[in-house]
């Protein structure tokens, strides 16, 4: 039996892999021929920002993020395809009829599912924050021009820094890290406003860790209502954490390994800030996905290891029709859950707990057959 073992090890891996070098190739022509007209935008910006710098700078580490997404669907995929020619050759029928159970026969599948699943789990904590930053560096460029604005242009923003202080920025640049009509305003336990400073331009220090404001004026109101009035050409205030977790955007929590993860959204709580669920659907994500990989191995091998009329076509539709459902389901949850009707939790986790029952009744059923 150890023979078969290895043999479906190989086969497994070795259809695994070949599914996912070619997907890599056939995603990555078609990106680059879909993002050449944007990439040109930034070159006329920018001529270091050309097709060959996206090449080396973007596209390696867009690639590990898009096989990390894919991953379980290309384990299901690729399950479905092995298992269904070794059906159709009657390859199960001959292991079965030598006396091993259909548990035994799904042992090597899990633990090639479980090999998988543990190295997707340290990429998702550890290696994929680092792939996204790199990515995320350039991925604007990539956007059409409105979603572009929205990462590099220049909006209003704000933060909570504690349950009694906030900053207001009129219009801040993310690119730049520079804004103008800058605001802070510190509050009492009766939410009476005790100070404010105001700014015309604020620039961020990158080496000094504070920000420079410029042309400013400070209001202190003391508890007798009165008030002392200062103003002056400029003024450094460190207010603890760099822009762009002050203002932080869509692609922070994806930038963060999972340690500086939880950091930033205990920070974050602590704060009194409540709009965190992006945050946590990340977190999230990167502990179920793995899951996943063993939970559809099994309902690949379920749906596959009996020959069925129609032979692998009928099989790998199937497949591909509950892959489509399964990631269509947790982009769907994703968006509902930012809109925080369901938590972050339920909704990373739902895919797996609604595939669990049907996972177990139809490995079940094969496997009393």
């Amino acid at each position: 039996m150890k023979i078969i073992d290895r043999y479906i090890v190989r086969k497994y891996l070795g259809t695994f892999s070949f599914m996912l070098i070619l997907l890599s190739i056939v995603v990555l022509v078609i990106d680059v021929q879909q993002k050449i007209p944007r990439i040109e935008n930034a070159t006329a910006l920018d001529p270091k920002l050309n097709l060959s710098y996206f090449l080396i700078h973007f596209y390696p580490f867009w690639i590990i993020n898009l096989v990390v997404t894919f991953l379980s669907i290309l384990v299901f995929i690729s399950v479905i395809y092995f298992t269904s020619r070794m059906a159709n050759n009657t390859e199960i029928v001959a292991i079965i009829s030598s006396g091993a159970s259909f548990h035994r026969f799904a042992r090597p599948y899990l633990i090639t599912s479980l090999f998988i699943a543990l190295i997707s789990l340290t990429v998702n904590h550890l290696v994929l924050p680092w792939a996204n930053m790199k990515k995320n560096e350039l991925e604007a460029y990539t956007y059409n021009a409105t979603k572009k604005d929205k990462i590099l242009g220049t909006a209003p923003v704000s933060a909570q820094l504690s349950k009694n202080e906030y900053i207001f920025v009129n219009s801040w640049n993310k690119k730049d890290d520079r804004g103008y009509g800058f605001v802070y305003q510190k509050f009492d336990k009766n939410r009476k406003l005790t100070y404010e400073l105001k700014a015309n331009d604020a620039v961020w220090d990158t080496k000094k860790k504070q920000f420079v404001l410029s042309n400013y004026m400070e209001k202190t109101i003391n508890k007798n209502d009165t008030e002392k009035l200062g103003s002056g050409s400029e003024i450094r205030k460190n207010y603890g954490q760099a822009p762009e977790e002050l203002f932080p955007n869509e692609l922070l929590g994806q930038n963060k390994p999972t340690p500086e993860l939880l950091d930033f959204i205990h920070r974050e709580r602590q704060k009194g800030n409540s709009n965190l669920n992006s945050h946590l659907n990340e977190l999230h994500q990167r502990t179920s996905m793995p899951v996943a990989i063993v939970l559809l191995t099994f309902l690949a091998l379920s749906l596959a290891s009996q020959k069925k009329r129609g032979g692998l076509g009928v099989n790998l539709a199937i497949g591909i029709s509950l892959a489509f459902v399964f990631v269509f389901s947790f982009e769907a949850l994703k968006v509902v859950s930012e809109n925080k009707a369901i938590s972050p939790a339920l909704a990373m986790w739902l895919p797996n707990i609604t595939f669990f029952p049907l996972t177990l009744y139809l490995y079940l059923k094969r496997a009393n057959q």
